[in-house]
């Protein structure tokens, strides 16, 4: 397997698409996929448009990043008028059959179809080796049940772009809220190291009452907003509403996974005035919730350390990693983004990268299923063997 990464700051779409193509595909002999992400300033149709007149009938996949990118030149800035960034796989033994679709009547239920088109794509009823997923935030793991109502507990990866402007698609489609897969038939490794570094408190309760899969009303039988700002020493009025999104992005909440090996952070978007916490990712009834936190500094070093974790567990030399950051972690580091560009490039050293940031990341690494957070790393090796 080998992989190509490139990128244009082109301010004509269909250039940078065009642009990003010939570099990618230069010295692959059989181009699988090139997964693309781009500012939300670029006319999509366009920028497709472009690519695919290199690519030809290449499957595409990929969405909106939020204010950037990072690639093995640098971090491709947002003061541009647009920029791409595009990764392209090339492979005689691999396949990759993309599908995608607007939301139908149900997640689930959209998650069946898409399921089912990106395997008729190659042709066979059997179940990939893994799958890239990019969906509207929000509905992640329902699309997810259904994609394993049909090919069972696959490892899945990707993430959501941020809802404004945000766009997904593929070679066949453009939609705003929806789902989008590649499926991967291949015999080549793949490694994910799917963390937050953040750490653990002593603070942690059992969510005793929440309404639908979203919303918690009662920690430990006191009200959940008045439960976070005990435990974060903040006072209500400094999370209500939305405020509570920027504020929990060095304090938040996670729970556990099943293995008590992992704390899924699920990050709080609205404080409401009845004093309940909305979430984008599902809470439920009777489980422990721990309060999490992590320092600005741990936010700039942590994605350096995840890297460093995630080569050690190759046994294969990797082709190309694909690193998918959440863009509230990126947010605090804006001064930095220059300096932190290099010190990943140095920890990667030579082999291709694509950093791109979005608003909630999907992993499996080493746990026992596949999660859906937010304020997450979630890594991609994959190797050449």
């Amino acid at each position: 397997m080998k992989i190509n990464v490139t990128w244009s700051t082109d301010e004509n779409a269909r250039q940078a698409g065009k642009v990003c193509a010939k570099k990618a595909v230069l010295d692959l002999i059989q181009t699988k996929l090139a997964i693309v992400f781009n500012s939300e300033k670029y006319n999509q149709e366009e920028l497709l448009t472009g690519a695919k007149s290199v690519l030809g009938t290449a499957p595409i996949i990929g969405c909106t990043s939020n204010e950037g990118i990072i690639v093995t030149d640098g971090y491709i800035s947002p003061e541009k008028k647009g920029y791409a960034g595009m990764m392209a796989i090339g492979d005689n033994d691999t396949k990759v059959g993309t599908a995608i679709s607007h939301k139908l009547s149900t997640a689930r239920e959209t998650g069946r179809l898409v399921a089912k088109e990106a395997m008729k794509k190659i042709g066979t009823k059997s179940s990939p080796s893994y799958y890239f997923m990019f969906a509207s935030l929000g509905d992640e793991e329902e699309y997810a049940k259904g994609i394993k109502d049909i090919i069972g507990d696959v490892p899945c990866f990707g993430g959501s772009p941020i809802e404004k402007n945000k766009k997904i698609f593929t070679e066949d489609m453009i939609i705003t809220d929806g789902l989008a897969v590649a499926f991967f038939y291949s015999n080549k490794k793949i490694e994910n190291n799917f963390t937050s570094k953040y750490h653990e408190t002593i603070n942690s309760g059992v969510i005793t009452k929440s309404r639908g899969n979203k919303i918690i009303e009662e920690i430990d039988g006191i009200k959940a907003l008045k439960k976070y700002c005990e435990w974060t020493e903040r006072k209500v009025r400094e999370v209500k509403d939305e405020k509570i999104l920027e504020q929990s992005i060095l304090k938040s909440l996670a729970v556990k996974t099943s293995d008590g090996t992992l704390a899924v952070i699920k990050q709080p978007v609205k404080g409401n005035n009845d004093y309940s916490i909305e979430f984008e990712n599902e809470v439920f009834t009777n489980t422990a919730i721990i309060q999490m936190q992590i320092s600005k500094e741990e936010l700039f070093t942590s994605p350096i350390y995840a890297i460093r974790e995630l080569k050690k567990k190759l046994k294969n030399k990797p082709a190309g990693y694909i690193l998918l950051q959440n863009y509230q972690r990126k947010k605090m580091l804006e001064d930095d983004m220059d300096e932190f560009a290099k010190k990943l490039k140095n920890e990667i050293g030579d082999v291709p990268f694509i950093m791109t940031f979005t608003s909630s990341e999907y992993g499996k690494g080493e746990y026992i299923s596949n999660h859906f957070a937010r304020l997450m790393l979630s890594d991609i090796a994959i190797c050449e063997e």
